[in-house]
């Protein structure tokens, strides 16, 4: 499996599910049982990369403007939920996480942005698969995340950041 493969099937499982993370984590699930369990094994470490990559404060920050505030695990299940918006939408918020306002114009804090499942499915498919615990793919995260810290409840701050983000979503 490779990068192309990995987005492709992140495409065709977001799609089919409407845009729906629980429905897309349950769609990938049944999509990585029709595959090796060594390619399950390549989509968790394509899968891990992208989710450690975007261990970074200025995604944080705008997460936490999409979503009214951000804890620990909510910016976790936000970036499986980035990543699973797909290629463009994915590596244009990392290019510039202010960018989100135009990348996602429909964006629903209610519905959007968490996405927890999709980050375990390539544990479930492998389990099923195989009857094992999927092994360690990714290594782990760093303690910190990437760039410059921001204070996030400063309101000066978050608008001189995230111009587009604060004008639709700030306070």
């Amino acid at each position: 499996m490779d990068e192309t493969d990995f987005w492709q099937i992140i495409d065709e499982t977001r799609d089919a599910a409407d845009g729906d993370p629980d429905e897309q984590a349950d769609l990938l699930v049944e999509r990585l049982l029709q595959l090796t369990p060594d390619d399950v094994i390549d989509f968790a470490r394509l899968f891990q990369a992208r989710f450690h990559r975007a261990y970074r404060h200025d995604l944080w920050g705008a997460a936490y403007l999409l979503l009214d505030g951000a804890s620990d695990d909510t910016f976790d299940y936000f970036r499986s939920w980035l990543i699973g918006q797909g290629r463009e939408v994915f590596e244009g918020g990392l290019a510039e996480p202010d960018d989100l306002a135009d990348l996602l114009p429909e964006f629903d804090e209610e519905e959007d942005g968490e996405a927890e499942d999709l980050g375990y499915a390539a544990d479930e498919a492998y389990e099923r698969l195989t009857g094992l615990p999927l092994p360690e793919v990714g290594g782990r995260q760093s303690e910190r995340p990437a760039g410059a810290a921001l204070d996030f409840d400063d309101p000066d701050v978050m608008a001189k950041r995230f111009p587009k983000l604060w004008e639709r979503y700030g306070d």
